[in-house]
């Protein structure tokens, strides 16, 4: 059932045939053998030799596999084994990453309490969580984790901290009247959910759900129903990768034909030429250098507090359109402050930041010195309170209830000496704060005999027991609609109001009543306390917006508390608020039209992030979703980038996200944008690089096929290129530095191709270029008298030059390669090109290795023309991309 909130207390009972002494121990046997253990249910899981297998069912693996046969075939082992091993560490990294929503189960089912009391024949007894069924009465106390999902049927101050399901930063007061049907999760003040903290207070609940049957089994299982989405690059990647080996094959098999049946050439020359022409056209190096291009982005990440769990998440962050995010410890610091002080006719904003008793108290409205009730109202807030703040590393931290050591950082602030005002004036006797009466009383003496009561608690109750308020001249008649006024106005800032009174008792008085304080009591002043922003989210918020990335604020909190949360962290449209009961209302098509025009959804549940993620990507956005609670866990997973808090987030938010931050700051969402951008850029000119240049090779060889000419490259003279120029001057790309005006650029469209109409031209005009300048240098030396040996060794050179010049040209998409800093380089790009020039003048110099590649001394005028064809390469790709950028 899922009405347990709506039924009174002797309705649940009877609906689960209980007692409220608790169920018989035969009874309670009987059931567990019914409904099972409780615990979250294991999930499928897939065997590890298969998961493994499956890693290799790639259309591109298939490519590199079919290019391991074919180097093999040529005998080359080296080329071969790196090909395969590039498979292998595909296969093993992807097997690794697998099994996320198997740990996000581990990670809920870690949420459980271990053990529980209850009542069984009517007498207290400590069981196993897991033996706990429907009909048991549990019994709560401050500290313990809720074991199941409880109908309440007694309180006594119980407060219940539920961010981890609603996002509420704040505990819940909880009371066992039945609520309203169409009450969000986190107004069901009557229940008390699995996995839960008792922050304050005792309880006695009914079980009403186990395991599966639970708000956080609910949640379990719809981790198992979302579906995985692939990232933009590995969907990319799958449709490159089909019409690269369909383009070969075709390309291939079409000149097999021609070469022997229309060219009349022997068909084991053919044969070699074809498999030539497959090995320049495989770019065989290209998933290695994107997959240490993705693993360089993983460590800038890490050392911006970003750590990534899947490797594609890198580069999906780089084409994010939108950002939705929790509010409570995401956007906010998920920590309690006062930040209005109003006393009669004086209102204050309160600094300071954290629980650090340090800050100031700046006139907002009124004139004049500090009233005579702010004293008292500070002291009010040190001694009307059972919280405690400590000092650790420099850090101030509070024990007990947030709001309530907010308070006592108020009081620091406004004067209050933390550490003696409790010895100057001591407690007597005290009310606990009860849903009931809703507010909290305390007695206490001072040295002198004096004795004063003090209490705290909702305005309107507060004000229901006052007749008068601490004015600027004493005490005066109390102006009831002037302090309703004031609640107003601060509640309309998001802010949770709570009031203080005050009233003298007399001497020696030693115990306090509801009489004592129910009296006439003497209003001092309210205070707004609020989760405030980070600031650094403020600066967050405003880079995305100038990157063209949307941010959604969805929260399981107030809708008065997210709208003004969004409008101080600069939302984009923070005045318009969706609730989960309007979301209720809205079908798909509806939701389609409205998530795009708001950008702050309150007091929604799971399901509800769940549906704003897939409307939004409906839309054809790339959705990044962050959150801290087991209530984002659905939403993460299925969003394009999931991103948990490290330090603040549960186990199931880390397990069901790609990234986990670990510092908890927005802000590193934004630097890890800007990461993933780069990563992609850097991805971008690893292909725009390699294509062309595969292209030119694979071109010399079918211009010679077709045309009838002597190949003015060998096959192996070709896999010596691709072995030391692919991985060597294609990886230096990997590690370039972000370019200028990255944060400026609107996001990349999603479904955008890799080969998109502009690296298809950049192909073609490269690729031309090479087969030119390669055939022109190869009928060149010919003409020269040179020998065919010298004329193809000078042929390869001038390949690999020019390779090295187009990396200068590649390294800037957005700019010019004509400036000092483009042309320095760096350390990474001078490394590979040394490597690169050392090795080849390797091949064509030593006589060991000109017997195996074919080749021989290169005469040095010859060498000064072939580099010349290299800088002329540049220029002309230069020219042209400048005339590209002006015009676009």
């Amino acid at each position: 059932m899922s009405d347990w909130h709506t039924r009174d207390i002797e309705g649940a009972i009877q609906a689960l045939f209980a007692r409220a002494d608790g169920l018989a121990g035969e009874e309670a046997a009987r059931r567990l053998q019914v409904h099972g253990p409780n615990r979250l249910p294991e999930p499928a899981r897939t065997h590890p030799a298969l998961r493994f297998l499956r890693q290799f069912h790639n259309i591109l693996i298939y490519v590199l596999l079919g290019a391991a046969v074919v180097t093999a075939l040529l005998g080359h082992g080296v080329d071969t084994a790196v090909i395969l091993a590039v498979v292998l560490a595909n296969a093993i990294i992807g097997h690794l990453q697998e099994g996320k929503a198997e740990r996000a189960m581990e990670a809920l089912r870690g949420l459980l309490a271990p053990r529980a009391a209850v009542l069984r024949d009517g007498r207290r007894v400590g069981v196993d969580a897991s033996a706990l069924v429907p009909g048991d009465v549990v019994l709560l106390e401050a500290g313990d984790r809720v074991p199941a999902d409880l109908r309440l049927l007694q309180v006594r101050g119980l407060q219940v901290q539920e961010a981890l399901l609603t996002g509420e930063s704040v505990p819940v007061e909880k009371q066992p009247a039945p609520v309203a049907a169409d009450a969000p999760l986190g107004d069901r003040s009557c229940l008390a959910f699995s996995g839960t903290l008792v922050t304050a207070g005792q309880g006695r609940g009914l079980v009403v759900g186990t395991g599966a049957d639970t708000e956080i089994g609910r949640i379990s299982g719809l981790l198992t129903r979302v579906e995985t989405l692939e990232t933009p690059l590995v969907r990319q990647m799958d449709a490159f990768a089909r019409g690269l080996t369909f383009a070969i094959l075709g390309a291939a098999a079409l000149l097999l034909v021609l070469g022997h049946f229309a060219g009349g050439r022997a068909f084991a020359e053919v044969f070699m030429a074809v498999v030539g022409l497959a090995v320049a056209a495989i770019p065989e190096g290209l998933p290695a250098v994107l997959t240490i291009t993705l693993a360089v982005g993983v460590q800038a990440m890490a050392r911006r507090n970003a750590i990534v769990r899947r490797l594609p998440a890198i580069e999906t962050l780089g084409a994010v359109s939108v950002i939705c995010t929790d509010k409570t410890g995401t956007l906010t610091r998920n920590e309690m402050v006062v930040a209005t002080v109003a006393l009669a006719g004086v209102r204050y904003r309160v600094e300071g930041e954290g629980y650090a008793p340090q800050g100031r108290l700046l006139l907002e409205s009124g004139n004049g010195p500090d009233p005579p009730a702010l004293a008292w109202l500070a002291r009010a807030c040190a001694l009307c309170n059972d919280a405690a703040l400590h000092s650790r590393d420099g850090e101030w931290q509070v024990e007990g209830d947030p709001m309530e050591g907010a308070l006592l950082a108020l009081a620091g602030k406004a004067g209050v000496d933390l550490g003696q005002v409790g010895a100057q004036w001591p407690r007597v006797d005290a009310i606990p704060f009860d849903a009931r009466h809703r507010f909290m009383a305390s007695l206490h003496h001072d040295h002198t005999g004096h004795a004063v009561a003090l209490a705290k608690g909702a305005p309107e109750r507060l004000l229901a027991m006052c007749a008068h308020q601490r004015g600027e001249n004493g005490d005066e008649a109390l102006d009831v609609d002037a302090w309703c006024e004031a609640a107003d106005a601060i509640a309309a800032r998001g802010q949770r109001v709570l009031a203080f009174a005050l009233r003298e008792m007399p001497a020696g008085s030693t115990r306090l009543d509801f009489a004592d304080v129910e009296g006439p009591m003497v209003l001092l002043g309210l205070v707004g306390l609020v989760d405030p922003p980070r600031p650094e989210a403020v600066a967050a918020v405003a880079d995305c917006r100038r990157a063209g990335i949307r941010v959604k604020m969805i929260t399981g909190d107030h809708a008065g508390t997210a709208a003004a949360i969004g409008a101080e962290v600069g939302l984009e449209a923070p005045g318009r608020v969706l609730t989960g009961a309007d979301l209720d209302q809205l079908d798909d098509d509806a939701l389609r039209e409205t998530v795009w025009h708001t950008d702050v959804f309150a007091r929604t549940s799971p399901e509800h992030k769940l549906r704003l993620v897939m409307a939004l990507q409906s839309l054809g956005r790339v959705v990044a979703m962050t959150g801290d609670g087991v209530n984002d866990a659905p939403a993460l997973k299925r969003a394009d980038a999931g991103i948990a808090m490290g330090r603040g987030g549960s186990e199931a938010a880390k397990e069901a996200a790609e990234l986990v931050l670990a510092d908890d700051n927005f802000a590193s969402i934004a630097a890890a944008v800007r990461e993933g951008r780069t990563v992609y850029d850097n991805l971008r000119k690893v292909i725009r690089w390699t294509l062309p240049t595969n292209a030119g090779e694979a071109g010399t060889i079918i211009i010679a096929l077709l045309a009838g000419l002597a190949l003015p490259v060998t096959p192996v003279q070709i896999l010596w290129v691709n072995l030391a120029t692919a991985i060597t001057l294609g990886l230096a790309l990997a590690f370039e530095p972000i370019e200028a005006n990255t944060m400026r650029r609107p996001p990349r469209r999603p479904e955008e191709p890799l080969l998109n109409r502009h690296l298809a031209w950049h192909i073609t005009l490269v690729a031309s270029l090479f087969v030119l300048a390669v055939f022109g240098m190869f009928e060149w030396a010919l003409a020269r008298g040179h020998s065919i040996e010298l004329a193809r060794t000078m042929a390869v050179n001038t390949l690999v030059v020019l390779e090295i010049f187009h990396l200068f040209h590649v390294r800037n998409l957005h700019g010019t390669s004509f400036n000092l800093q483009a042309l320095k380089g760096t350390p990474v790009i001078w490394l590979t090109i040394t490597i690169v020039t050392a090795a080849q003048f390797a091949i064509t110099y030593v006589p060991a290795l000109q017997q195996v590649f074919g080749t021989a001394a290169v005469p040095l005028a010859e060498g000064v023309v072939v580099v010349s064809l290299g800088m002329l390469l540049l220029m002309v790709l230069e020219t042209e991309k400048a005339l590209r950028l002006r015009r676009t």
